[in-house]
């Protein structure tokens, strides 16, 4: 009985146990993936409406939102505010920036959220990687930009989540919302970067 109770307290018997995993230390570029994959979970609306958002961490509603902000909502999980990293770098080196809206001046509320101004600041502060057709040239937290066929930009982030072809899917939102696709391809591609802050 003695032994039986000693047995049953701590646990020293012959039945198998369920193994402890040690945890996975996962990259910044794993994470970013991770970050891009887990804000497909909300139901959002493209919006391309201009809001006035507060500055710094400015969002614009959580249920609304473009392109960019999947890149700046994923960015956020991290700890890293796009908004004030490009308002920043925007104002130190606004000859840099593109003039296609008439600015005279950076706009907290919108700079970064227009392609054009993430693909300089991306180009400014990341790596620049190749632009190609191979699948393998891209990896998990790559950030791409394409020019669909209405002459829009676009972009997105590269996730470890792969389609039928076995090539990686992106997060994106060209209008159904915060969403996981096999669409690499699908349109032109314009730019390819990785981006790491030096925190």
């Amino acid at each position: 009985m003695r032994t039986l109770l000693f047995l049953l307290l701590f646990g020293c018997t012959n039945t198998p146990t369920a193994q402890v995993t040690a945890p996975v230390n996962k990259n910044f570029y794993e994470k970013l993936s991770d970050a891009a994959l887990l804000i497909t979970h909300d139901n959002v609306s493209y919006d391309s409406a201009y809001y006035q958002i507060p500055y710094p961490n400015g969002d614009v509603p959580k249920d609304r939102g473009v392109c960019t902000d999947v890149v700046i909502r994923s960015y956020r999980k991290l700890g890293i505010d796009l908004q004030k990293e490009v308002h920043e770098d925007m104002a130190a080196n606004f000859a840099s920036y593109p003039k296609s809206w008439g600015l005279k001046t950076t706009d907290t509320n919108i700079d970064h959220r227009r392609v054009p101004n993430l693909q300089v600041f991306f180009t400014r502060k990341g790596k620049v990687k190749t632009v190609s057709d191979k699948s393998a040239d891209y990896k998990p937290g790559d950030i791409v930009t394409w020019m669909l066929a209405s002459n829009r930009p676009h972009i997105g982030i590269v996730v470890d989540k792969k389609g039928a072809e076995g090539r990686y899917k992106v997060v994106h939102n060209i209008g159904r919302g915060q969403v996981c696709e096999d669409v690499l391809f699908a349109y032109t591609i314009t730019g390819h970067y990785r981006y790491k802050p030096v925190l």
